[in-house]
């Protein structure tokens, strides 16, 4: 066997090991600055709309949806050290063969098996690959949250952790679920944005249903002033009118935009008093036999 022979030319190749290592040190600098502010400026972006909010509606999302706390501030820095650090790998690879390369060595048969190596390794982890690649994006996109409540298809629950390969869910019941992050294929988030509480309130088919809508106007508009929802209520909650009438009822509907996962509590609280307001105005029941609705 050849013995492996290194080219070493005095001072030549320190000289040109130095400026080489140099300068992929300098560029990894330039790239991890420029990660930096750039993960700065956005987390100033975010703070000063979170200090500057339009409206009531603007106010309450900030407050929900997780930028007006450390979610967003959590997500940038993830994706910031995320990308420093694969920043950091590719830079130190090509200073390798760089340097290999400097010194005369042959980088054929260390490519040829690097690339063998590679394609069994994607052949037998490709699953693997695809969790962690998923959960990048799922990360960059911001599809979801600690905290929120989504719906992977199969399983529907809160968020307890996101990792790069696999999500961590908590059901209503109280089981915990670890879903791979490549096996969600689609991801409804109820958390995002804004919730709907939808109220149906039934009474008798023959009132008024004028008189009906009138006085679910006034608790809607009562609802609003009330301090208790100040921070829950994005608007006046909106009658929508008869949604339905059947031999004995008439179902008026009554919308609600909620901030994430705040509907239910709206919906009790509206119902509850929608039915007072009615049942103090002598609205009758759907029920012949019940009378006016209790109060």
């Amino acid at each position: 066997m050849t013995p492996l022979a290194i080219e070493w030319t005095w001072p030549d190749t320190p000289i040109a090991l130095a400026v080489v290592i140099v300068l992929f040190l300098l560029a990894r600098w330039l790239i991890v600055r420029g990660i930096t502010l750039a993960t700065r400026t956005a987390l100033k972006r975010a703070q000063d709309q979170r200090n500057h909010p339009d409206s009531r509606t603007q106010r309450i999302l900030a407050m929900a949806t997780g930028s007006d706390h450390e979610r967003f501030e959590q997500r940038v820095n993830t994706i910031g050290s995320l990308l420093r650090n694969l920043t950091s790998v590719i830079v130190g690879t090509l200073l390798v063969l760089t340097i290999l390369a400097v010194l005369d060595v042959p980088l054929a048969p260390l490519l040829a098996s690097a690339g063998v190596g590679g394609i069994a390794l994607a052949f037998g982890a490709q699953s693997l690959v695809k969790d962690f690649l998923s959960g990048i994006f799922m990360i960059l996109e911001d599809q979801y949250g600690v905290g929120d409540l989504i719906d992977t298809g199969d399983v529907r629950g809160t968020v307890e952790d996101v990792g790069l390969r696999v999500t961590r869910l908590r059901d209503p019941s109280g089981t915990v679920w670890y879903v791979r992050n490549g096996e969600v294929l689609r991801v409804g988030n109820q958390s995002q944005g804004w919730s709907t509480a939808i109220v149906d309130v039934p009474v008798a088919y023959d009132e008024d249903a004028g008189r009906v809508i009138g006085i679910l106007e006034q608790v809607s508009a009562e609802m609003e002033e009330d301090a208790a929802f100040a921070d829950v209520l994005l608007e006046k909650p909106t009658v929508a009118g008869v949604n339905a009438v059947t031999a004995t009822a008439m179902t008026i509907r009554v919308i609600a935009k909620t901030a994430p996962n705040q509907h239910w509590g709206v919906q009790r609280a509206l119902l509850e008093r929608a039915l007072g307001a009615l049942g103090r105005a002598g609205v009758r029941s759907p029920a012949p036999h019940l009378g006016v609705l209790p109060d």
